[in-house]
């Protein structure tokens, strides 16, 4: 490989959010151990990106900075030729992430006497999106068919249909499941949104990172329902960058995009996170593509382990994001024990299904991005605590 995916990295004194979660979690954790929760990648930053940012800082001035043509050059050529769409540059809102992006989207678009739909298990920011800007949640979980989740559409169509209902917000490809929903399945979601008056915000964080054999499709390129699209897009998760604090909403109606940009508070991002998302468009496609190589040795591996040693458990598989999602619930320990006994005993630091609602009870999602090594150190530990 060009790249280097295989070094392991210590962060515990770095401010890493999610080292700092293991050293709280199990203060007596030993050295060498990595923990596999929060969505934040143990690889080092493609090399293109760091070398960039050193000659930019080398001629730059850190004030307030907006976007340049480069840099809306670059996220439109990016979702042109990964996407198969072509926003127009004014449809392009910064926000600093996702997750403000989301509060900002539920509270400058919805009523205080309105609903929010969401598909559980589901990453948990939706949840608190919702309660904390105090709209109700409706839940249309997904079910579950063999190995696969697939959207419950007869109850999602009548929940959409409810007078307080006014917003759905979907992950695609979802996470924690994993799930690369079909043309079709995407498809059906915008037309039902549209059909009933939801805004339809469409999370596509993890729109880059798709497991061979997949194929993502991007709400976007249904140009009959853009009028109530709200799609969120970063290079965060692609390229490692949350600490650069910089998203790329997509919205194509004018009256959103306008009341969103006003709910916000903030006029530019920054200053480093616009350079940082142009040079990962511009020049990071390879370590893109050998970061998935990665993912896909990683993703077989826990299956190959689970399957030899613990074929009670189910690996769900995994055809987009990085996070693989199990089901220990059949090894007999409720829940809770469960999550305890894999802190206390196995040291193996993931994020909790409960986490994600009720329906992941049982459940665990494990961060593939980092070397196999620590996948197999991992995998060990748990076999040998069991």
């Amino acid at each position: 490989m060009k790249y280097d995916f295989e070094s392991i990295i210590d962060r515990k004194n770095a401010g890493s959010f999610k080292w700092n979660a293991m050293k709280s979690a199990c203060p007596e954790v030993e050295d060498g151990i990595v923990p596999l929760s929060v969505a934040d990648m143990e690889f080092y930053n493609a090399p293109e990106i760091i070398e960039g940012l050193k000659e930019h800082l080398s001629h730059t001035v850190l004030g307030y900075t907006g976007p340049t043509d480069a840099y809306f050059d670059a996220v439109i050529s990016w979702m042109e030729r990964r996407h198969g769409f072509s926003p127009k540059r004014e449809w392009i809102v910064q926000t600093p992430g996702i997750v403000p992006a989301l509060h900002d989207i539920v509270k400058a678009l919805t009523s205080p006497d309105d609903a929010v739909i969401v598909f559980p298990p589901v990453y948990y920011p939706f949840f608190s999106a919702v309660r904390d800007n105090g709209r109700k949640l409706i839940a249309s979980p997904l079910v579950k068919t063999g190995l696969r989740y697939e959207i419950d559409f007869d109850d999602f169509e009548k929940k959409a249909k409810l007078k307080d209902a006014s917003m759905c917000i979907f992950c695609s490809p979802h996470n924690p499941v994993g799930r690369v929903w079909t043309s079709d399945e995407v498809e059906r979601v915008s037309r039902i949104c549209r059909d009933n008056n939801l805004i339809f915000v469409c999370d596509e964080i993890h729109h880059d990172l798709i497991l061979p054999d997949y194929k993502h499709v991007s709400a976007a390129v249904f140009s009959e329902y853009l009028d109530n699209l709200v799609l969120c897009t970063a290079p965060s998760k692609t390229f490692n960058l949350a600490g650069m604090q910089t998203s790329n909403l997509i919205v194509p109606s004018k009256l959103l995009r306008e009341r969103l940009q006003n709910a916000g508070g903030y006029f530019s991002l920054n200053a480093l996170g616009y350079k940082a998302c142009e040079l990962a468009y511009n020049r990071c496609e390879s370590w893109l593509d050998e970061l998935m190589t990665v993912i896909d040795r990683n993703r077989l591996t826990v299956e190959r382990h689970m399957a030899k040693h613990h074929p009670a458990v189910t690996v769900y598989p995994l055809e987009g994001t990085y996070l693989q999602w199990l089901d220990l619930s059949a090894l007999g320990m409720p829940y809770r024990q469960m999550e305890k006994f894999l802190v206390e005993k196995a040291r193996l630091f993931t994020d909790e299904g409960s986490l994600f609602g009720q329906e992941g009870n049982g459940f665990i999602r494990i961060n593939l991005a980092c070397p196999t090594s620590v996948i197999e150190a991992a995998l060990e530990r748990f076999t040998k605590a069991l």
